[in-house]
């Protein structure tokens, strides 16, 4: 790629394609592959990933809302699509573009029934979702009979799939609250499966999990972050790619003396002769003010450049003191060697939060 003559995420779908093989090299054959999409693919761009991913044969998508599902629909995304958190509301829309949506308690389970029933369905593929530990969305083993019970009662729906979530996959001293998750969940699906009559998809393992708990796989594994480049474990990120590079560019340089400050609130003060580059990215475009005084930095010319003083909406500035450069010059946020988790670190974050921030008005181009 030319170097960087504007603010732009460059998205890498060889790295994607990468990550896809190296994920499906820890599963068996015949295991299915759910790719999580939600968030703009973590960040980046929903639309051409989930094209490119649908191009490379994967099973199942995953979003978190029903309008990120509609958006891959109106692209001509024809692949399954598994809406996680749906809202009632629109369950309707949801039918109209079939999605298929996560049914996590009594209330939502039954307003979907009711709408299906109203538009005449028969079969609807819906995905019930069990609480093992997480506590966040899901029915919990309890409930049981009830689920099984609204189910008879209906012939609008048809499980596809029973599901839950791992808590803390990648966190090697809960491997026994992991086991126990997994554990509960392996008793659930034996009971519904059981009094169902048939054999629904069964799915429990994010990243982490299937990379740490084979035993977790099930039919069906659901891979976000580590598509994205991140396996939540340095053993992992030395197998995957990060397929966003985040760049900008040095718009202008400004020499400061001893005493001069920078930027708002005079929260940079120089002590020695300082050079500064300041930056077209801001925090409208996904640099958290955490960054800033220090925290937070940029690479030019291959070496770390601090940023200095606080974020902006619409620029940062950082140290260039040692740094031989100039202004057009291209500076790197993070990317493949320096990554958006190295970035999250400097202020106790994650990764997530580094590439999901990233703004849709930052120009995303693609490497093919």
């Amino acid at each position: 790629m030319p170097k960087a003559q504007e603010t732009l995420l460059e998205i890498d779908l060889k790295a994607l394609t990468h990550n896809v093989a190296f994920i499906k090299s820890k599963l068996k054959n015949d295991t299915k592959f759910l790719a999580v999409v939600k968030a703009f693919a973590y960040g980046s761009d929903a639309v051409e990933i989930a094209k490119h991913l649908e191009h490379l044969g994967v099973d199942y998508f995953a979003v978190a809302y029903i309008d990120e599902g509609i958006a891959l629909r109106e692209a001509g995304i024809s692949t399954p699509i598994l809406v996680l958190h749906p809202q009632p509301f629109n369950f309707k829309t949801l039918i109209e573009h079939c999605l298929e949506p996560s049914l996590y308690s009594q209330r939502v389970l039954n307003a979907f029934i009711t709408v299906a029933e109203e538009l005449k369905q028969k079969n609807y593929p819906i995905h019930i979702k069990f609480n093992t530990g997480l506590n966040r969305l899901g029915f919990a083993e309890a409930e049981i009979e009830t689920i099984l019970s609204l189910l008879k009662n209906s012939a609008a729906i048809k499980v596809k799939s029973l599901f839950s979530h791992l808590a803390a996959s990648e966190v090697i001293e809960e491997k026994a609250f992991t086991l126990k998750q997994i554990n509960t969940f392996t008793n659930i699906a034996r009971t519904i499966t059981k009094a169902l009559g048939y054999q629904p998809l069964l799915h429990q393992s994010n990243t982490s999990g299937l990379l740490n708990f084979p035993e977790a796989h099930f039919d069906m594994v659901r891979s976000g972050i580590g598509l994205y480049g991140f396996g939540n474990e340095r053993e992992f990120d030395n197998y995957l790619k990060p397929i966003a590079t985040l760049k900008t560019v040095i718009s202008q340089i400004h020499t400061l003396k001893a005493g001069d400050t920078l930027g708002y609130n005079r929260a940079f003060k120089a002590n020695t002769l300082t050079k500064t580059a300041t930056l077209p990215i801001g925090h409208a475009d996904g640099i958290s003010r955490q960054l800033g005084n220090g925290k937070g930095f940029v690479f030019i010319q291959g070496k770390k450049a601090p940023i200095l003083g606080n974020v902006c909406m619409d620029m940062i500035m950082v140290d260039i003191t040692t740094i031989d450069c100039q202004e057009g010059d291209e500076v790197i946020v993070f990317g493949r060697e320096h990554t958006a988790e190295q970035l999250s670190d400097s202020i106790n974050s994650i990764s997530y939060e580094i590439i999901t921030a990233v703004s849709q008005r930052v120009k995303r181009v693609f490497v093919r």
